[in-house]
């Protein structure tokens, strides 16, 4: 039933109970009760059909204060294990080698000039090969992100690496600036 028409209801009726007078704050208190059950049961009616919002996760801590040792130090630790995780990500010189030769074995011909060119089906298979570092380079997006005006539908094998290089670079100087390291940052400015 309606909450609007049971309310509009309790208004047109007169009040045919023993103690017919009440008192303002009586009605007030009543009309209170009346709003609450009928707009809890409305919210929490909404709330029952999505069980999505009970299981949404915790995104903000706030910073530890200073006074707060333990909890300093649990979040240098924290980063630290943060930083080494994905410092393991970054390609190394001798997959960074790897990937340039198996990119340069899967060239889909007729070349452009001197630039040797990649179609998609080679540039999945060398995803397969390059191993698991190289995985997050070998998405369909990449490759789109790199097609251009290729009438045979492929990217440039040089622009691939560049690209590459590129997200490594950017990703180690995050990695620099945030762990302090000015003796890597500047090797990788150079």
């Amino acid at each position: 039933m309606d909450w609007k028409e049971i309310l509009r209801r309790r208004i047109a009726t007169p009040n045919t109970g023993p103690n017919k007078k009440k008192s303002e704050q009586e009605l007030k208190d009543e009309e209170m009760d009346l709003f609450t059950k009928y707009y809890s049961e409305w919210k929490g009616g909404r709330k029952n059909t999505n069980e999505f919002y009970k299981t949404i996760p915790r995104f903000y801590y706030r910073l530890p204060a200073e006074d707060e040792v333990l909890l300093q130090k649990l979040r240098e630790e924290s980063r630290a294990v943060f930083l080494q995780r994905k410092s393991r990500e970054l390609l190394d010189n001798e997959e960074l080698q790897n990937l340039w030769f198996l990119l340069d074995k899967h060239q889909t011909p007729p070349m452009i000039g001197e630039e040797a060119m990649i179609n998609y089906e080679n540039f999945l298979k060398v995803g397969e090969k390059a191993g698991p570092k190289c995985k997050q380079f070998f998405a369909a997006k990449v490759f789109a992100k790199l097609l251009h005006t290729d009438s045979y539908g492929r990217i440039s094998i040089m622009q691939f690496f560049n690209y590459v290089m590129r997200k490594g670079d950017s990703f180690s100087l995050y990695l620099n600036s945030l762990s302090g390291n000015q003796v890597g940052f500047q090797s990788v400015l150079l």
